[in-house]
């Protein structure tokens, strides 16, 4: 079949030209061209953060949790609250910063009102809010002092206790000197007669052995081998193959038994006290969480269940990323660190 390929040519010349024309190009450029104005406009800027007590000196500058956090243009606003440690996040669209000016107010019972002017979402800030006068102390009412204030809790722990060992002989049978003749066992390089024998030992619901070994303790022993090791990684039941092909042996299978359990220790810790804050981490397995303090002389157990509320002071916590608990405790008006 002849073909004119000249008379094709054109025509895919023509079709790319026709792919190419203005008339395409340029309204698809004007939509990529709007499509990247709009993401860009759009395109989220987070505002990041700490609020922290103002004041000389820096151990006084500590963290202020549950501060509320807005950012508004006069129209639209977006709200959030510092954690414990302070920090905050706040995601806004870059339209909101460029469309009016941007105003972050931080607010939080017993500090006065604090502003930032037009943020933007290259560098950190830091809130420093000044804390308001003290309520007015009744007429007659007494300070009352608070101290050796330590943490006492309890983590599960994982442990093991020996309750003896574990011990097996057995005898691998076999007669010498037989060629191997394709039966099976043979010998490992196939010329002799082998026998193979498994042994197992089981420690018992809830035990495990540890240290599994296996010894040759009678007859021709260099020629045996161990099929397969089922004793060196431990466990409930341990076992082990072996292969002889010469005259009968023995062999010994043993190993340690312990008993796992999980038993609750108690530990003690001693927060750091800055200013009218107690500050201390746990860790997030940490049960039965107790502040021990001594209340105008007079030593007290003070529990801190999931409200985290005492007579004298007002908590917080968070988890952080390394899987411990941050505590923060201020005290109360009429409270003093002895």
């Amino acid at each position: 079949m002849h073909r004119n390929y000249g008379e094709l040519r054109p025509k895919a010349q023509m079709a790319k030209q026709t792919w190419l024309s203005p008339k395409i190009i340029v309204p698809f450029t004007a939509f990529a061209i709007l499509a990247i104005f709009l993401f860009v406009r759009n395109r989220p800027v987070t505002l990041r953060g700490a609020v922290i007590r103002a004041g000389d000196d820096p151990n006084k500058q500590v963290p202020i949790a549950n501060a509320s956090i807005v950012a508004s243009d006069g129209l639209t606003q977006v709200a959030t609250t510092s954690g414990v440690s302070g920090g905050f996040q706040l995601t806004v669209r870059r339209a909101l910063i460029r469309r009016h000016s941007l105003i972050l107010t931080f607010q939080h019972p017993g500090y006065a009102q604090y502003q930032i002017v037009d943020p933007v979402g290259n560098q950190l800030y830091l809130a420093r809010m000044t804390e308001l006068p003290g309520r007015p102390v009744t007429a007659g009412a007494l300070t009352v002092h608070v101290g050796n204030i330590s943490v006492r809790y309890t983590v599960k722990t994982p442990s093991t206790v020996d309750i003896g060992s574990g011990v097996k002989t057995f005898e691998v049978s076999n007669k010498p000197d037989i060629l191997c003749r394709a039966e099976v066992p043979c010998s490992p390089d196939g010329k002799w007669k082998a026998a193979s024998v498994t042994a197992t030992l089981d420690a018992g619901p809830d035990n495990e052995f540890r240290n599994g070994r296996v010894s040759c303790i009678a007859g021709p022993c260099p020629f045996t081998a161990i099929e397969h090791d089922g004793f060196s990684h431990g466990g409930r039941t341990i076992s082990v193959t072996v292969l002889d092909w010469s005259a009968t042996t023995t062999f010994l299978l043993q190993a340690e038994a312990v008993r796992r359990f999980v038993s609750e220790t108690v530990r003690k810790s001693y927060p750091v006290i800055f200013d009218r804050t107690i500050n201390f981490s746990l860790p997030e397995s940490a049960q039965g969480t107790c502040i021990e303090a001594e209340v105008e002389g007079s030593p007290i157990v003070f529990p801190i269940g999931p409200s985290l509320s005492m007579s004298w002071a007002d908590c917080e916590t968070e988890t952080e990323a390394e899987n411990t608990k941050l505590y923060r405790c201020e005290l109360k008006p009429g409270y003093v660190f002895r």
